[in-house]
């Protein structure tokens, strides 16, 4: 548990830290270090508290159950992952009608992603990694407001392409990973019985 735990501060705090810092350029550490050289730090750190996280959440299967959800909260959380999965490749698109609507498709993709397994999951490891990633989700969009960052302004021009690539690509992601891919991937089976 001590492993996992240490790889959701890292990861976490490592993101807390870049939601928080100042971005005045006297202050401002990715513009005194330079883009490469703070992304290329932010990545590694990064990835070390996310590999920690995967190794500790596989060690702590079986660590406790909190609660257990009804059945019909594991259909809740495959709705909740379609729109998640939608939003997710919305946020790496163009701007289309989603990304202007959501403003910031990744932190709502993240928040459904993270209330849906919540809904879902009662073990501790579970509430401990989704409620991790729905408070951060939460905290980050409340601080991208106050920054004044709204998504995409009224001047960016609107692809409906980009909907529509987002809306197909996204269901093909969540079709692999509910049918396909969540066991191989994580030892669960996504579609409940």
């Amino acid at each position: 548990m001590t492993l996992y735990i240490l790889g959701l501060a890292i990861f976490f705090g490592l993101h807390l830290y870049s939601a928080l810092r100042s971005r005045a350029p006297e202050k401002d550490l990715r513009a005194r270090f330079g883009e490469g050289p703070y992304m290329g730090l932010y990545s590694i750190i990064s990835l070390i508290g996310f590999v920690m996280i995967i190794y500790g959440f596989g060690a702590t299967r079986g660590a406790g159950v909190l609660y257990v959800p009804p059945t019909w909260m594991a259909h809740t959380n495959l709705v909740l992952t379609i729109p998640a999965m939608i939003l997710l490749v919305a946020s790496q698109m163009p701007a289309g009608r989603i990304k202007k609507i959501s403003k910031h498709p990744m932190l709502l993709a993240i928040k459904f992603w993270a209330l849906g397994h919540l809904l879902a999951n009662g073990e501790l490891n579970s509430v401990l990694l989704f409620g991790s990633f729905l408070a951060y989700a939460i905290f980050d969009r409340i601080m991208v407001k106050r920054r004044g960052d709204n998504g995409p302004g009224p001047e960016a021009t609107l692809n409906p392409v980009m909907d529509i690539i987002s809306i197909v690509a996204g269901l093909g992601i969540w079709a692999a990973i509910a049918f396909w891919l969540h066991p191989i991937l994580f030892g669960v089976v996504a579609m409940p019985a």
